[in-house]
């Protein structure tokens, strides 16, 4: 874990659990913080709030308050979805959610989403968080969070992987689908999730040839100037699309 990070992210939580009071079961912490590969300066704080009956007006404004000023440490931002104890306990493929807020260094402006009534990647936001999470504050993750379909998370991942195949011209987010695109692949093929360094370091035990995955490492941790080659970008979400078509749609 990381200590400077999960001092923040617990921070975070207290003061959103001071701003919810008794309706609230829980606040996890997960992804890197907990996981590992956090990367201090680029890896954010991913919190999942989980509420009794959903959130009042003033509370998702003092909630937002509480992001918008709070001290982050080491990590680059805040992601962080409050969604009700019953769409918790019984996720389904796009859950309801009540709040989503993120929160990215180098952006003068808080994300902002508010009671969307279908979120088709809260899924796998709450899948991660019963997996990996560490409660901060209220019940553990497991009590909070039912299962969720392993095909759920693979569907929606391949309908990424999908949507990236007509942008692998975007070098500004070259690294980013390159590596999640590991991280997808890993889960679909094992139903673990896992950093993005150590997703590709997955991948490159598997394939030893994927040359655009040294390349989006290097410029994920080291050089940001590194190009990550195109048609590189293009051929490996093609390998992923091939290989996670038989994991789809497991219940």
């Amino acid at each position: 874990m990381s200590g400077d990070g999960l001092a923040a992210a617990d921070l975070i939580a207290r003061s959103v659990a001071d701003v919810v009071g008794a309706a609230g079961r829980s606040v996890i912490v997960h992804g890197s913080v907990v996981a590992g590969g956090f990367r201090p300066g680029r890896s954010d704080i991913d919190l999942l709030v989980v509420v009794e009956g959903g959130l009042t007006d003033e509370q998702a404004t003092a909630i937002e308050d509480v992001v918008r000023g709070s001290d982050t440490g080491p990590a680059a931002g805040v992601d962080l979805h409050v969604v009700t104890a019953a769409a918790a306990a019984g996720p389904s493929p796009a859950p309801a959610l009540e709040l989503y807020l993120g929160r990215h260094r180098g952006s003068p402006t808080l994300e902002v989403e508010r009671r969307v009534a279908a979120s088709p990647d809260l899924a796998t936001e709450l899948s991660m968080a019963r997996a990996d999470g560490r409660a901060l504050v209220g019940a553990p993750p497991a009590d909070v969070i039912g299962p969720v379909p392993p095909g759920w998370i693979v569907d929606r991942g391949r309908y990424w992987l999908t949507t990236w195949r007509s942008s692998t011209d975007d070098a500004d987010h070259a690294a980013f689908m390159v590596l999640t695109a590991c991280r997808i692949w890993r889960y679909a093929l094992e139903e673990r999730y896992c950093s993005k360094p150590r997703a590709a370091a997955w991948a490159l035990d598997r394939d030893p040839a994927l040359t655009v995955v040294r390349q989006a490492v290097r410029q994920y941790e080291h050089d940001p100037a590194t190009v990550v080659d195109e048609r590189g970008v293009a051929d490996l979400l093609d390998t992923v699309l091939r290989e996670t078509g038989s994991r789809s749609g497991r219940m």
